[in-house]
C-alpha cells in the first residue's frame, strides 16, 4: 500500500472525500493528482495521464486555463467570502438566463445535489403534491430521494438505494427505465393526481452514456403537461457541454425548470436552478419554499464560472469539439474491431463511453449486462500506458478544448495497446 493510500483511510473513510476515486469498481490502488494542465492530469508517483475524466465533466477548456486561474486570483485579493450579494452574481445570472431561454430567473447553490434538491422542493411547493418520478441509473445527487436505483458511484452498491435512506422517503420516488415510453405511462397514470415532476438526465451519463431514444423527451414532457406535474432536466453534466447554454436549447422538449453544475463553475463548487419566473418566485423570500446557503454565490466560484462561460461563448467549440470526439471514437472502434474484441461507443458532442457488449444500451439493465471485467482489464491497460478515464463502467468520458488531434493519437496507441486483451 502506498503511503498517500494509507495516510488517506486513516483519516478518511475509505480513504475518499467521494466513493469512486477509491477504484473500488475497477481494483488497485486509487490515483492521486499532484497537479493538472491542458488535457494532463500528473499524479504524486510521478505519472503523466492524457485526462478523459476531466473532473468528471466540469474542464471542458482543460486544467488550470490561465484566464480561468487569472479569474480566481483577482477575486481571491478582494476576499473570499461575504455573504453579501455582489455584482458577479447578477452577471452570472444574466449569463444563464441569456444562454437558456426557458430560463426567466435562477437561484446559484453549492453544488449539482443542491440544485437537484432544491428543484424538487420548488415542484412540491408549487404542485402541493409528494412523488417524483425518476429513471434507474440517472443520478441526481445524494439527498435521500434521488439515491434510490441511481448510476454513477451507487450502482457499485448492494441494496436499491442507500443505507440511511427511509422507506418513506424512499416511497415517495417512482422509478422507471430510461427511454420506456410505457413504463412512464402506466407510472403516471397510477400516480399522476399526486406527481409533482419527473427529473431526468436529457442525455443520461451517469449509467456511461445513454442516448435517448427519439420523441423519449417529448413523451415526458406530453406525460407531465396532462398530470399537471413539472419537467425538470438535470442538466448538471450537459448544460454548456453540447452549446452555449442547456441540452434544453436543443431538444423540442422545454422544461420546466433546469439544473445546472460543473462546467458553470469553472472547476470550482457550484450549482444553479432555474426555470419559468412563477416557479422560481416559490423561493424564499418572495415564497414559501425555503432555500439557504452561506456560500452560495461565492465570489471565487462565480469568478471562475463567468471566465469559464465567456471564453466558451468567444470560442464557440462545440462543432470542433463534436467532430473531434466522432473521429476518436470511429478510430477506437476499429482498434476493438482489428482485435476481435466487441464493444459499442455511444458519442455524443465531446461525451462518449464503452460498453463491452454488442450493442449500445438503451437503460440501466443494459448497461449492466456487459461485460464489466473487460472494462476493467482496459482500464488498467490504459493507466499503465499513459491514459486516465474514469474510474467506472458508470461514468462517462469528455473530451475538453485541449484535447488536440496530437493529444488524441498518443491516446490511441494507447487504446492500441490497452485493447490487447
Amino acid at each position: 500500500m502506498n503511503s498517500f493510500k494509507a495516510r488517506s483511510q486513516s483519516v478518511i473513510p475509505g480513504g475518499v472525500n467521494s466513493p469512486v476515486r477509491a477504484f473500488q469498481s475497477v481494483g488497485g490502488d486509487p490515483l492521486f493528482a499532484s497537479r493538472a494542465a491542458g488535457p494532463l492530469l500528473y499524479s504524486t508517483d510521478g505519472r503523466e495521464l492524457i485526462d478523459f475524466c476531466l473532473s468528471f465533466g466540469p474542464m471542458i477548456l482543460g486544467h488550470a486555463d490561465p484566464e480561468v486561474v487569472e479569474a480566481i486570483q483577482t477575486a481571491a485579493t478582494r476576499g473570499t467570502s461575504y455573504a453579501v450579494t455582489t455584482e458577479a452574481e447578477i452577471e452570472m445570472a444574466e449569463l444563464l438566463t441569456e444562454a437558456i431561454p426557458s430560463m426567466d430567473k435562477v437561484r446559484l447553490v453549492n453544488s449539482g445535489t443542491e440544485a437537484v434538491m432544491t428543484a424538487l422542493r420548488i415542484a412540491r411547493g408549487a404542485t402541493g403534491r409528494r412523488k417524483i418520478l425518476k429513471f434507474s441509473g440517472c443520478y441526481h445527487g445524494h439527498t435521500d430521494g434521488m439515491l434510490v436505483q441511481a448510476g454513477s458511484g451507487v450502482a457499485g452498491i448492494a441494496s436499491a438505494s442507500s443505507a440511511g435512506v427511509t422507506s418513506e422517503c424512499a416511497a415517495d420516488t417512482l422509478v422507471t427505465p430510461y427511454n420506456d415510453f410505457e413504463a412512464a405511462s402506466a407510472a403516471v397514470r397510477e400516480h399522476g393526481a399526486d406527481l409533482a415532476a419527473i427529473v431526468v438526465e436529457p442525455i443520461a451519463a451517469n449509467m456511461g452514456l445513454v442516448l435517448p431514444e427519439p420523441k423519449f423527451l417529448l413523451h415526458l414532457r406530453e406525460l407531465t403537461e396532462k398530470a399537471g406535474a413539472l419537467l425538470i432536466f438535470d442538466e448538471v453534466i450537459t448544460g454548456f457541454r453540447f452549446t452555449f447554454g442547456a441540452f434544453a436549447n436543443l431538444c423540442c422538449a422545454k422544461p420546466d425548470l433546469i439544473t445546472l453544475g460543473k462546467i458553470i463553475g469553472g472547476g470550482l463548487p457550484i450549482g444553479a436552478v432555474g426555470g419559468r419566473a412563477d416557479l422560481m418566485d416559490h423561493l424564499a423570500p418572495t415564497g414559501p419554499v425555503y432555500q439557504a446557503g452561506t456560500l452560495s454565490g461565492n465570489p471565487l466560484c462565480v469568478a471562475a464560472g463567468l471566465a469559464t462561460l465567456r471564453k466558451l461563448k468567444a470560442l464557440d467549440p462545440y462543432a470542433a469539439l463534436a467532430e473531434r470526439c466522432a473521429r476518436f471514437t470511429d478510430e477506437i472502434r476499429g482498434l476493438a474491431k482489428a482485435k476481435g474484441v466487441e464493444v459499442s461507443i455511444p458519442n455524443d458532442g465531446s461525451l462518449f463511453s464503452m460498453f463491452f457488449r454488442g450493442s449500445e444500451p438503451r437503460n440501466f439493465d443494459e448497461v449492466q449486462q456487459s461485460d464489466a471485467d473487460a472494462f476493467v482489464r482496459m482500464f488498467h491497460g490504459l493507466l499503465e500506458n499513459g491514459v486516465y478515464l474514469p474510474p467506472s463502467a458508470f461514468e462517462t468520458s469528455f473530451l475538453s478544448v485541449r484535447h488536440t488531434d496530437a493529444v488524441l493519437e498518443r491516446a490511441l496507441e494507447a487504446f492500441d495497446r490497452a485493447l490487447a486483451f
